[in-house]
């Protein structure tokens, strides 16, 4: 048995120097700023769009997952603020290249921004808390004036990154959120839920047609963006009105229902490739927003081609009268990168297109 001190010769002083040299290089590449800002000026950042771009400061990209902070967890953050329990930092990155440059992508934190965005502007109520459970069935209008203006006064402390590429923003994200309440990637999907419609949505995520009006980063192309893509275009196509709230739920149970149950695979490719003929014709620039734009964001996405498909069952042979809707700033709130997946908002999404290219009155759900 080697001795210990025969272990650690193994490592020679060349590669300890090196080694060091590494740690001092990469660590140069990280460098950052602490700020401090009063919550109504983050919210702000994060709603409020800028007149020069039409879109806000603070954004949420599409690699990061959706919402999954039930209304319980949310209130214990809110509960949080209120006692004045420490608050772990935000993490956010200057952008520096591309559509989004001098723009502030959420690296972490945007699960607490979401929050802090749906409490002051009314849209749930606290619940279930433990220190505070006088407060429970308050919404912040409830709140009095006073209250409301010191919380909307307290303070939250944000590091922003400053020239971090994508993949390093991904790789953060990552890190900071092992052991989170995380959502099953594809990846992860795949591994324990193969059978024939898994195969058959790698089959047709790898359509070129596809991936040339519907372009994405190769950060996404490598966690199988493409893939969740079909996925929630035929999920969404046979059952968005089941929808209640958590997306992964929803398309792990479409998936195990169509392994296990089959499928008409030359119906399935054919509802598709009609779609990217649609939306090859009619759209001027694909899915992408312009022509400049790179990545095109899930939402975006199946927006597009659920409204399309559910059009053409209603209509075969359409042929929409006007596509103005398009750049209306509607579509745009309802298709924002960040935007909800409250039932209300995916059924409202896919219905603005549907109905837009029907020519008709849109049908929205207000529950």
């Amino acid at each position: 048995m080697a001795k210990q001190g025969e272990m650690f010769a193994l490592i020679s002083d060349d590669q300890k120097a090196e080694a060091e040299k590494q740690i001092i290089e990469r660590q140069k590449e990280t460098d950052f700023d602490i700020r401090e800002y009063p919550i109504e000026v983050i919210v702000s950042k994060y709603i409020d769009k800028l007149e020069e771009t039409d879109k806000a400061e603070l954004f949420i990209p599409d690699y990061q997952r959706e919402l999954v902070w039930s209304e319980e967890q949310q209130g214990r953050f809110i509960e949080s603020i209120l006692l004045n329990l420490p608050i772990p930092y935000l993490y956010v990155a200057d952008v520096h290249t591309g559509e989004n440059e001098g723009r502030l992508e959420i690296v972490d934190g945007s699960q607490r921004i979401r929050t802090l965005v749906r409490f002051l502007t009314n849209e749930f109520k606290l619940d279930d808390l433990k220190m505070l459970p006088m407060l429970n069935g308050f919404h912040f209008k409830d709140f009095p004036v006073s209250r409301q203006l010191r919380f909307r006064r307290k303070t939250m402390r944000m590091i922003e990154l400053m020239e971090v590429d994508e993949e390093a923003r991904r790789q953060l994200f990552d890190r900071l959120n092992t052991g989170g309440t995380k959502l099953k990637d594809m990846e992860q999907r795949f591994g324990s839920q193969d059978g024939p419609f898994t195969d058959f949505v790698r089959e047709v995520a790898s359509n070129l047609r596809f991936r040339q009006l519907c372009p994405i980063s190769d950060v996404r192309i490598n966690h199988r963006d493409y893939e969740e893509m079909v996925l929630r275009f035929y999920a969404y196509l046979h059952r968005y009105k089941d929808f209640n709230k958590r997306v992964d739920e929803f398309l792990d149970g479409y998936l195990d229902h169509m392994n296990t149950n089959g499928f008409n695979r030359d119906d399935l490719i054919a509802t598709f490739e009609s779609m990217l003929d649609f939306v090859q014709q009619f759209f001027p620039h694909g899915f992408k927003k312009a022509p400049n734009n790179s990545s095109v964001p899930r939402i975006r996405f199946e927006s597009i081609s659920v409204g399309v498909a559910l059009a053409q069952q209603e209509a075969p042979g359409l042929a929409p009268a006007s596509m103005a809707w398009l750049a209306s700033d509607e579509f745009k709130t309802l298709t924002r990168s960040d935007a909800s997946n409250s039932r209300p908002k995916v059924l409202n999404r896919i219905h603005f297109v549907r109905d837009n290219l029907l020519g008709r009155e849109v049908e929205y759900d207000q529950q």
